[in-house]
């Protein structure tokens, strides 16, 4: 779990790169790299308030281990007060 002050997703990630998805941190946030199309996927579950998964890693490894969820939550007060 990774705490951050704001999240950056950049849809500019071709899939000839060889990753699903890539996170890094960048200063006190987080930056997404992903492809055009989960850009896509990502913006119609947001419009929905629907909850969005991103599987992070290389497409050829069946050893995933960073995912990053996006949530709606009902309760606000367990979420960053920053």
């Amino acid at each position: 779990v990774t705490g951050a002050s704001f999240v950056v997703f950049n849809g500019a990630l071709k899939a000839s790169s060889g990753f699903l998805a890539k996170s890094s941190i960048v200063e006190d946030g987080l930056m997404v790299q992903i492809t055009p199309e989960t850009m896509e996927s990502l913006c119609q579950a947001l419009r929905d308030k629907k909850d969005f998964k991103i599987t992070c890693g290389k497409t050829d490894t069946g050893d995933i281990k960073e995912y990053v969820d996006i949530c709606w939550v009902e309760n606000e007060e367990k979420t960053n007060k920053g």
